[in-house]
């Protein structure tokens, strides 16, 4: 396998037609790839890595302290001190696991101020097949003091600019970022998108990117967060990486998971794991 396949697509009836956004390891590109999960005691990418932001630019040191590094090469919000939000394909399943290490608290993914905390546990969405759902939760061993993100719990906000950020590829087929990037992206009507993506779960997914491309998630930017600012001007998560057509592409934006569609039962996954 390459060490940084595209995002994971989206299975047809008898092939892969839309990749998923994760890496497993290089630089930071916001572009339409994605992340396979990982396995349950290893610090190994999963079947397709995830991806990284492409047309974006540096974030300054503190700027979204809530941002997360994984191991296996997805990204994450800091939900709760103990809990970071991903994606449901970057993980293989629920269960007792500790072979994840979450990187805080820096821009450098390779600074020795970097906070690392592993992982204790993952749910993953119950009845999650790799079509829509997709969102997990990690627990860590430890808490992570810094701020976290709050999640959208009504669709008021899946509107507007939203900002991406991650340590994924700059370029499709690029690897992943020592430093974090970030990107504004527009929001995309569902019945755009549809065009694109006929097979979008336009309940469960939202979409987000320009027309004419050039800036987009990509591989290793996989589970992070899209957000915008709510109406007190704090962040507010509204997306979730998730897959897309490439990186950046004209005419294919990326695709998130719905955070506000799936707010209550995040809340629920969380309280069950005590955070």
């Amino acid at each position: 396998m390459a060490p940084n396949p595209p995002r994971k697509e989206r299975p047809l009836p008898n092939l892969l037609k839309h990749l998923r956004r994760a890496a497993a390891v290089g630089t930071v590109a916001l572009a339409a790839l994605s992340l396979q999960p990982l396995t349950a005691q290893a610090d190994a990418p999963g079947p397709d890595p995830a991806p990284t932001v492409v047309g974006g630019v540096p974030a300054a040191q503190g700027e979204f302290p809530f941002m997360v590094r994984l191991s296996m090469g997805c990204g994450g919000s800091l939900y709760s001190p103990t809990l970071i939000l991903t994606a449901a394909h970057c993980v293989n399943g629920s269960g007792p696991n500790t072979g994840i290490t979450a990187t805080a608290g820096v821009v450098d993914v390779q600074s020795p101020s970097a906070i690392k905390v592993r992982s204790t546990r993952v749910l993953r969405a119950p009845g999650y097949n790799g079509t829509g759902k997709d969102w997990a939760l990690i627990k860590l061993s430890r808490p992570i003091d810094l701020p976290t993100l709050k999640i959208a719990d009504t669709a008021a906000y899946d509107n507007g600019v939203f900002t991406v950020a991650g340590w994924g590829a700059t370029r499709e087929g690029g690897g992943q970022q020592r430093y974090l990037l970030k990107a504004d992206v527009p929001f995309v009507p569902d019945s755009t998108c549809k065009s694109a993506y006929p097979g979008l779960v336009a309940a469960e997914e939202i979409c987000a990117g320009y027309q004419r491309g050039g800036v987009d998630t990509c591989q290793g930017d996989s589970g992070g967060p899209m957000f915008r600012r709510d109406a007190a001007g704090a962040w507010i998560q509204v997306g979730i990486v998730s897959w897309g057509n490439g990186c950046a592409r004209p005419n294919y934006p990326g695709v998130y998971a719905q955070v506000s569609h799936f707010a209550a039962d995040i809340r629920s996954a969380a309280a069950s794991l005590g955070g």
